[in-house]
């Protein structure tokens, strides 16, 4: 596997900074009723050494009231160790979460999943609490950047047979959210 330098991620952090600071300011806040998915992921790696991380997650979300949102989330930690078996683990887990109206743009939330954890070796159950921020980019279009904490119930067994209490998930994606009662502007 070919080493990742520090270095090359900036290039990309200054694109995603660039993109926020230059959108168009949308009107744009979910509305009751919409529906929304997002695809993200993220990634790390061990610097100097073949070792790295790679997650990602599909979410797709109803929004009850303009705060209340229901969904589902369907995520993939994959996990490269050098000079050792790779390990993965899936997990399915509905959530609940709270969008907070501060703004129609910058819509932090709070929330908390409930499912399942699995992998080749094990299965559990999960508790995930949740936080982040949604920037629209457009009136349906925004940028996500989440973070979760994945706590198995049953721990899932690693691939080095050592018990693994959790995992920290850091992701950045794409959502767009369609479907609910917006206004229109003549």
């Amino acid at each position: 596997m070919r080493t990742i330098r520090r270095y090359a991620v900036l290039p990309a952090f200054f694109a995603l900074v660039a993109l926020v600071l230059i959108a168009k300011p949308a009107q744009s806040a979910p509305v009751d009723g919409d529906n929304g998915v997002e695809v993200s992921g993220g990634f790390s790696h061990a610097q100097g050494s073949d070792s790295g991380n790679l997650n990602l997650d599909l979410l797709y979300g109803r929004y009850l009231t303009p705060g209340w949102e229901l969904g589902i989330r369907q995520a993939l930690n994959y996990n490269f160790i050098d000079d050792a078996t790779d390990s993965w683990v899936a997990t399915t887990a509905p959530f609940v979460a709270y969008n907070f109206h501060f703004n129609d743009r910058v819509i932090p939330f709070l929330g908390v999943g409930a499912g399942l954890a699995w992998n080749d070796r094990d299965v559990s159950g999960l508790l995930s609490p949740m936080g982040g921020v949604k920037i629209f980019l457009t009136d349906q279009t925004y940028l996500g950047l989440r973070y979760r904490y994945e706590w198995f119930f049953n721990s899932l067994k690693r691939a080095d047979n050592n018990s693994d209490d959790g995992n920290h998930v850091g992701t950045i994606g794409i959502g767009f959210v369609w479907g609910g009662a917006r206004k229109t502007t003549n």
